[in-house]
């Protein structure tokens, strides 16, 4: 009886802990409501699962607990049960993961008016790269990484000339634009994650990777790295920050483009 009611109260406690949890997800502040919408169905099919089993386990133990003059029956097979048992879990995982299939293919399809915005990691600092006017990103590679040159981009590429560069600093978006995000490593693997954008990706090196979403509401949001990178990995933080189109636009207006950055970096002639 001792087993039972600790079966018992593990299903209880456990239901009761998901109820009146404080540790929820943080408001959302993207289009990806999908995300929790699967979450939640994952949340419930495994849930009822964990106390169909817990309190069918409580059930065996207590209706077929030792008693004195019983005799247990030897019955290796049972193929209706087998059945059933088999059927039902195929159509709990396929409820499970038919949500999240849909949701995928809509997380890699981007729309063809996305804004493409580079992010870019290195142990233990985020940086970004926007287009300029030209509306392109130039190309870049890891191995042009210099001091001068910091995100790699192709000085011999007209396309990258007029990109907006940004070491350190905040990332600024606009509200209710779609937006590509482009991941780059030039030294280990990182994770790009927002908790309030439902989106996050590795960033490997050697790879460009990506995710899109549309910011929904303004706001300054922090930026993790959900990858374990070395020693530094807990303080490499960022900071993203949605804003109306004027402010936005003034805010670009001030940053530094490729160009200028080069000439700022540019050894200067000595006396």
């Amino acid at each position: 009886m001792a087993v039972v009611l600790i079966l018992v109260l593990l299903v209880l406690a456990s239901v009761l802990f998901h109820a009146l949890s404080p540790w929820w997800w943080t408001p959302i502040a993207s289009n990806w409501t999908y995300i929790d919408s699967t979450l939640i169905i994952t949340f419930w099919i495994t849930g009822i699962v964990f106390v169909a089993v817990i309190c069918f386990m409580a059930y065996c133990v207590y209706r077929f607990r030792h008693r004195p003059g019983n005799q247990a029956a030897y019955e290796p097979e049972n193929r209706k049960l087998e059945w059933w048992l088999a059927s039902g879990t195929a159509v709990g995982v396929a409820a499970m993961l038919a949500p999240g299939l849909v949701v995928w293919n809509q997380f890699i399809t981007v729309p063809d008016d996305a804004t493409p915005v580079e992010v870019v990691s290195q142990q233990w600092l985020w940086s970004f790269r926007l287009p300029g006017a030209d509306g392109k990103l130039g190309r870049s590679d890891t191995r042009d990484v210099t001091p001068e040159n910091p995100l790699g981009l192709n000085k011999n590429d007209t396309a990258g000339l007029d990109d907006v560069i940004i070491e350190g600093g905040e990332l600024h978006l606009p509200v209710g634009k779609p937006v590509r995000i482009l991941l780059r490593s030039i030294d280990v693997l990182h994770d790009f994650y927002v908790p309030e954008f439902r989106a996050k990706m590795d960033m490997i090196p050697g790879m460009v990777t990506y995710f899109w979403f549309t910011p929904t509401r303004t706001g300054t949001f922090e930026i993790l790295c959900a990858e374990l990178c070395g020693v530094g990995h807990s303080q490499m933080r960022g900071t993203v920050v949605v804003d109306e189109a004027a402010d936005y636009q003034a805010w670009l207006e001030q940053q530094q483009t490729f160009t200028q950055l080069l000439a700022a970096r540019e050894p200067q002639p000595a006396d």
